[in-house]
């Protein structure tokens, strides 16, 4: 009698936990016939903060905010995705962003870099999968536009020659960024005095996740250490004798405008090896021109989806 007894109070609490369960699960957002739930966005948040752990003083809603807008990305990303790759033999793909991701937080090996994904309550397997969409965006990026990429290779090497006779010492600069792009109904002031107000109010990083159009804001904009020959001139001008931690003002860029956040700087103190810094230089004006492309590109998809948010 006492075991009936005990089956029958498990089985209550078994029903009474489901439905408790079930009853918090609410849709956000629906992507054609995909659905984001509170919870995607919970663990997604908990992917960002783990990038970017100065979210954490941002107020709920507005993380909130930037996973669902994550997460919109991401599903709109793997769904075309989908037409030219098959997502489940492409794993060995996300290799370089690992280590990038273990460089900018200092981790030393792979054993490390799982233990703190498991310290900070997230699925390799869904870390993977992220990584995988991302490095895989890029590859078919690359393969679209790498032949509308051009690049004055002539130019660039008489840039970084005059630049390097011009200096008695080279620095290297850690750098975060924000990209952001004039939009219909609101003036350049009004944009830049919104952005200037965020990152006034919740700092550079935060600011980045919220207004960046560029790769980096989920990483609060960090583009790491660069070579000051790898810049342009015009970008050399304005970050020179900023401070540490101070911002530049906005630059103008092709399809846009980019501050800058000086977070460190270093002289520069390897020999000067011209084949060596014209190839980093082409590698970032390659780069720099291939992330245009990926937003024009994302922006054309995006107008052609049915997003309704609840």
């Amino acid at each position: 009698m006492i075991k009936i007894k005990l089956l029958v109070v498990t089985f209550i609490l078994i029903v009474t936990n489901n439905i408790v369960n079930s009853s918090v699960v609410e849709i956000k957002v629906k992507i054609n016939n995909e659905i984001i739930t509170n919870i995607d966005i919970t663990n997604e948040k908990k992917y960002l903060t783990f990038l970017n752990p100065k979210l954490m003083e941002l107020d709920n809603l507005r993380i909130e905010k930037i996973a669902k807008d994550s997460l919109i990305t991401e599903i709109i990303k793997r769904n075309e995705l989908k037409k030219y790759f098959d997502l489940n033999k492409s794993q060995k793909v996300i290799g370089e962003l690992e280590k990038r991701i273990m460089r900018n937080k200092n981790i030393n090996n792979k054993s490390d870099f799982l233990k703190i994904i498991k310290k900070n309550n997230l699925n390799y397997k869904v870390v993977k999968s992220k990584l995988q969409i991302e490095a895989l965006w890029n590859q078919l990026i690359y393969k679209k536009y790498m032949n509308n990429v051009k690049i004055n290779n002539e130019g660039l090497k008489k840039e970084i020659l005059d630049q390097y006779n011009d200096k008695k010492k080279i620095y290297e600069y850690n750098l975060s960024e924000i990209v952001f792009k004039e939009s219909p109904g609101k003036t350049f002031e009004d944009l830049l005095n919104e952005i200037m107000t965020d990152i006034n109010e919740v700092g550079f990083e935060n600011s980045a996740n919220i207004n960046s159009i560029s790769n980096t804001s989920k990483k609060g904009g960090l583009i790491g250490w660069i070579n000051e020959l790898q810049l342009s001139k015009k970008i050399n001008e304005e970050i020179k004798n900023l401070e540490l931690n101070k911002i530049s003002r906005p630059i103008k860029i092709q399809n846009g405008y980019i501050l800058l956040k000086l977070n460190n700087k270093k002289e520069f103190k390897q020999e000067f090896n011209l084949d060596e810094q014209l190839k980093k230089l082409i590698n970032e004006e390659r780069n720099y021109q291939l992330n245009n492309f990926s937003i024009i590109f994302y922006k054309k998809l995006k107008k052609n989806i049915e997003i309704n948010e609840y």
